[in-house]
């Protein structure tokens, strides 16, 4: 099983903010296991989405030069529960950005209602250091992890290919290259 709780980046403004979703299917296991005959997304999962959105934000705007690590969660209230056949919104927003880590509000939405409101710590772990304890390999933005922040650029740029003659393509978002690592220079994707 392949442990990526984000389906689809709608929109992400680099070291900004980033908007993505999650369907929830019977086709994941865990909602089998949990509870059976009431598919009920676990929350340490939709904790772990909002994780994997801020994370790849937090890493994007540094350049994926450091790994990004979950240091703490100083807050987490859920809502209500979110089930199979439901689509999680994920909304996040980087609050604090410094050489040792960041912060983000972290938000989920479940029918345009607030589901959960998470705070989350990361830290920034440089490559030396994390190469004595981890080693040389990216645990944390894996080439899958970091294959549905391509997909939405790829599909902002079909997007872009297929209308230039639009009048309203001044006022679409554009695509940059994101290998700048100054925050609010890299990306920005909208599916608007």
């Amino acid at each position: 099983m392949r442990w990526i709780w984000i389906d689809k980046f709608l929109e992400f403004r680099s070291g900004e903010f980033a908007k993505a979703i999650k369907n929830l299917t019977l086709a994941e296991e865990h909602l089998h296991d949990h509870y059976p005959g009431y598919p009920v997304m676990p929350a340490s999962l939709i904790i772990e989405g909002l994780a994997q959105t801020g994370g790849i934000l937090v890493g994007e705007a540094k350049g994926f030069a450091e790994k990004v690590v979950l240091a703490k969660i100083p807050k987490a209230e859920f809502f209500g529960v979110a089930c199979a056949g439901d689509q999680l919104v994920y909304e996040v927003t980087l609050t604090d950005l410094r050489s040792e880590g960041a912060v983000v509000d972290a938000k989920a939405f479940l029918d345009g209602q607030l589901l959960a409101d998470v705070e989350i710590v990361f830290a920034h772990l440089d490559q030396s250091r994390s190469n004595q304890i981890f080693g040389p390999k990216n645990f944390v933005f894996t080439q899958q992890l970091l294959g549905v922040l391509d997909l939405a650029k790829a599909q902002e740029r079909a997007r872009q290919l297929s209308a230039p003659g639009r009048p309203d393509a001044d006022h679409d978002a554009k695509v940059v290259d994101s290998s700048s690592s100054e925050p609010g220079k890299g990306l920005t994707i909208s599916s608007e």
